[in-house]
Parts: structure tokens; C-alpha cells; sequence
């Protein structure tokens, strides 16, 4: 449909919006050519037409509460390519924010509910060309703002250990697919910690990939400088494999560098760890928010590497301690501008985009705004109040001292292989309702980012792999190593699996589903 010519009342808006100065009778001078200028996007539209896809037929359902008993599917499926590549036979679940074309994608969010996709995401496709079978589409929270898992759409997703606690978010259902059984293989998006922190919470291996190693085409964007896309799986085997069919350019994603070398990630497994450094954070400990067990859990975890071989000793970066308010102003005013006000994609982007998303979602998020996580309207309104006051002078400012923080943790790698830390500080918390106060409710999404955000906005790889139970409940090591270094992460978190004899599991099978 051709965008209408502006009537004079809009004109007059968007002088006093610009602060034009423009009198009535200099505004309709004005008008005709505005008018007329609008023909080029009508041309658009309909060349667009011509190579804009259609979605293919593709079944799913909806899972009754029955089948889905930690809340963690959105829709399933079962989708196969292939029966040969080195996923045969995988079953896999895609976090609800990334592409599955012909498939619901709610993205947690009533703001994109009842929303179609077009296209496979790119990481979708590979999944598939490698014989993986897409089994559904995992809950995750609303737009993906949240560490917790309780603001997601159309429900909260439980944990599989103790289903009144929170599953960690906002890949919240993806890892307690995983955990609990349901699946073997399952994809996240990870800004602030959304791999690492359901991994950490619900028992599973998550790595976060050097940010553009894993092109991002297909997924939601909330801030393309820290968007990053990883697996959630059982062991660090799977999470390598998983990386070798992930990884590399599309040719699609600004986001990535133009080559990327081919690495063998299952392979480089096997290699010694013998005489590896480990760098043992010391700002990462002891955090406001910390548990002393947890804290703990992760030194003993780092003791057994030791025994298998690793030198280990601490290392102070003191950057550490400022780096999150680094993130949370990229995050904060980079989402409210592109995410929010620029429709999830914003301007200047070189990539491929979703002009289907872009408008259903645009038109979505004002009519159902009332609807948004209380996390999302803190966002929003912190965000775009912080742009208009300062202009975006303090995005800038972060930007810049994006640069320090990350030369700072590149000089403690240059003496160690990996930082290790605790993934998060406590262990998984009770679920809270989504009418909780602004009190209870923001700090339960949002206070366990101290370790995990720093490296979304840096771009360092990190995984997050269990360490001994605390108190019943899964806790997590991370391991932080030198971009696109994910190998020596990798197989350092894998020697560390081997030593322990694997990661312990939900007492219970709780979470089969209908696609199992």
C-alpha cells in the first residue's frame, strides 16, 4: 500500500518536530513536492514484491499443558532436510526469537504474537542441512529482556530441577528443553547472558560465541553490537559439534567479519590441556549479589582443573568491576532506539532485514504496548530519556570505553588461556507472577548480569558449565577466552567435563513433551 502524503496537520507536526521554523504558507509550498517525492517508495514496495518470499507450509501445534509441563515450548514442529550430516537423528529446539519460516514466532512478546516468519534464519538452515530435526519452538522471554524467566509470553517457564524456581532467561526455555530431557540440542540469543544464564540456572553447557563468529541473520535483534547467537546442550561435545555447523559468514550479517577460518571445534577437543593458564577473576567473585556456596562450587571446579593439568592463579581486572555499567548503557539506549523505537532493526544496517517483522511488530508494539515486561518499560523509558537528554552522547561515550574494557581483559589473556568466574551469583530463585512490584520484579530479571554482560559487549567467547550441586540446585563455571578462540574455551570447559565424569541431571525426567 503507497504511503498517503502527509495532510497539513502531519506537516505541521513534523516542523514543530524538527523545529523547521516553517510558517502555514511555507508548508504547503512544501507540500506538493513531498508529495510527489513519495512515489520512489511506492516503487520500492513493488519491486519488493517481486522477490519477497512466501512462507512455506510447514505443521506445528500447540502443546497442551500436559505435553508441556515446564512451560518451555511455544509451538512444536518436526522439520527434516536431510537424514544424513553430522547432526542426523539430533532433535534440536530454536529459541522462539529466531526464524523458523512457515512456524509461529512470538519471541516471548505479545507485541509479535500470531507473527509468521518468511524465511529460515540462517543458523536454522544449517541446522537443517546438517540433519537435524527442528522439534518446535522454545519459550523465551518477553523481546528477551530478562534473566529470569517469569515476563515471557504465554507463560513463565519452570525449572526442571524444582519447577517452582526460575529457569534462567531469556533462552529460558531452551535450557530447560535441554536439561530436562526433551531435546538434545537447542539454539539461544545471548545480550546480557541469555545463554549462559539458563545454562547456569537449569544445569546445562552454554557457549557464547565471539561475537560474530555465529552469523545472527533471522533472530531478533536488540543491539546489533552485542547480539550473539549459541548453543545450549547436554556436554561440551555437542556444544563444539553444534559450533561447527553454526559458525562462519552468510554474507548476511554486518555483525561478522568478512572471513572467518574453518576450524574443527569437535577436533580440537581432543587436544592436551596440559600447561594452560587459567586466569581465576578475582573481581569476579565475591560480588554484591554473591552466595558464598556458589562461589565455592566454582574455586572447587577450578581445582579439578588444576588437578587435570592447568596451571591456575588469580589475575585482577579491575575493568571488571565497571564494565556492566559500560553494557547497560549500550544496552539500555541501543535497545530503546533500535529495538523499541526503530522496530527491532533500526537504520544502517547492511545486512538482510524483515520488512514483514518490522511492520507487524511496528503496529503490534504501539497497539499492545500496555503489555510489555515490566523489564521492557524500564528499558524504554530509562533508554529513550538518557538519548534525549544527552543525545546520544553517553551511547557514544560507552562505545568508546567499549575499547578500554576489552583492551583491558585482552591483557590478562595475554598471560592466560581462559578467565574463569562464577557464571552467575546465586542459584535459581522462586518463579514470581507477573503482577510482582517494580521492586521484586526488576531486580529478579536483571541482578545476576555482574559476569555474563561484560563479554557481550566486549565479544569475548564464554561458556558456562556446571560445576557440583549447591544446595540441590544446578551453579555454573565460566570460562572466557580470546576472540575467536572458542577451541581453547571449549576444550578447556571438555577436560574439565571428562575430569568430573560428566554433569549431573534433573533428579526426575520432568518436561516430555509432545515432540518427544
Amino acid at each position: 500500500m503507497p504511503i498517503p502524503p502527509p495532510t497539513p496537520a502531519q506537516l505541521a507536526a513534523l516542523n514543530d518536530h524538527y523545529g523547521l521554523g516553517l510558517s502555514e504558507s511555507e508548508l504547503a509550498e512544501y507540500a506538493p513536492f513531498v508529495e510527489g517525492g513519495l512515489g520512489d517508495w511506492a516503487t520500492v514496495e513493488r519491486r519488493y514484491a517481486e522477490i519477497a518470499p512466501a512462507p512455506p507450509e510447514r505443521a506445528w501445534t500447540r502443546p497442551t499443558e500436559a505435553e508441556n509441563p515446564l512451560g518451555a515450548w511455544y509451538v512444536t514442529t518436526s522439520i527434516t532436510e536431510t537424514d544424513s550430516g553430522p547432526l542426523a537423528g539430533r532433535t534440536v529446539a530454536i529459541k522462539d526469537n529466531t526464524a523458523v519460516a512457515g512456524v509461529p514466532m512470538m519471541n516471548g512478546s505479545s507485541t509479535l504474537e500470531g507473527f509468521v516468519p518468511s524465511r529460515d534464519a540462517t543458523v536454522v538452515s544449517r541446522l537443517l542441512a546438517a540433519g537435524a530435526t527442528v522439534t518446535g519452538k522454545a519459550v523465551c522471554e518477553d523481546l528477551c529482556f530478562s534473566g529470569g524467566s517469569f515476563t515471557s509470553r504465554p507463560g513463565p517457564v519452570r525449572n526442571p530441577w524444582d519447577p517452582t524456581r526460575n529457569a534462567g532467561g531469556s533462552s529460558s526455555g531452551s535450557a530447560a528443553l535441554v536439561a530436562s530431557g526433551a531435546v538434545d540440542l537447542s539454539t539461544g540469543g545471548d545480550q546480557g547472558g541469555s545463554v549462559r544464564i539458563p545454562s547456569s540456572f537449569s544445569g546445562t553447557v552454554g557457549h557464547k560465541p565471539t561475537h560474530g563468529l555465529v552469523p545472527y541473520t533471522g533472530a531478533f535483534p536488540i543491539e546489533q553490537t552485542v547480539d550473539h547467537i549459541g548453543p545450549i546442550t547436554r556436554t561440551v561435545a555437542d556444544a563444539a559439534l553444534m559450533l561447527q555447523v553454526l559458525a562462519g559468514v552468510d554474507g548476511l550479517d554486518p555483525r561478522q567479519p568478512t572471513t572467518l577460518p574453518e576450524v574443527d571445534y569437535l577436533a580440537e577437543l581432543q587436544r592436551p590441556v596440559d600447561g594452560l593458564r587459567i586466569g581465576i577473576l578475582t573481581e569476579g567473585f565475591g560480588t554484591a549479589e554473591a552466595d558464598p556456596a556458589v562461589d565455592e562450587a566454582v574455586r572447587a571446579a577450578i581445582e579439578v582443573l588444576r588437578s587435570a593439568g592447568l596451571a591456575a592463579e588469580p589475575v585482577s581486572v579491575p575493568w571488571h568491576r565497571d564494565a556492566q555499567a559500560v553494557w547497560d548503557v549500550v544496552i539500555t539506549e541501543g535497545a530503546a532506539f533500535q529495538m523499541i523505537d526503530g522496530n527491532g532493526y533500526g537504520m544502517n544496517h547492511q545486512g538482510l532485514y524483515d520488512p514483514e517483522l518490522i511492520a507487524y511488530y511496528g503496529r503490534q508494539r504501539r497497539e499492545r504496548a500496555a503489555e510489555m515486561s515490566k523489564t521492557l518499560k524500564f528499558v524504554a523509558m530509562t533508554g529513550r530519556h538518557a538519548f534525549e537528554q544527552g543525545r546520544g552522547r553517553y551511547y557514544a561515550m560507552a562505545r568508546n570505553l567499549v575499547l578500554e574494557v576489552r583492551k583491558a581483559y585482552d591483557a590478562a589473556l595475554a598471560d592466560y588461556d581462559v578467565l574463569a568466574m562464577p557464571t552467575l551469583p546465586y542459584t535459581a530463585k522462586e518463579l514470581l507472577g507477573l503482577d510482582a512490584p517494580v521492586a521484586d520484579y526488576l531486580p529478579r530479571a536483571l541482578s545476576m548480569l555482574a559476569n555474563t554482560s561484560p563479554f557481550d559487549v566486549t565479544g569475548h567467547p564464554a561458556i558456562s558449565v556446571p560445576t557440583e550441586l549447591v544446595n540441590g540446585l544446578p551453579a555454573g563455571l565460566m570460562l572466557v577466552g580470546k576472540h575467536f578462540d572458542d577451541a581453547t574455551v571449549l576444550r578447556i570447559a571438555h577436560a574439565y567435563e571428562l575430569a568430573v565424569g560428566g554433569f549431573p541431571a534433573p533428579p526426575a525426567t520432568v518436561g516430555a513433551s509432545a515432540a518427544t
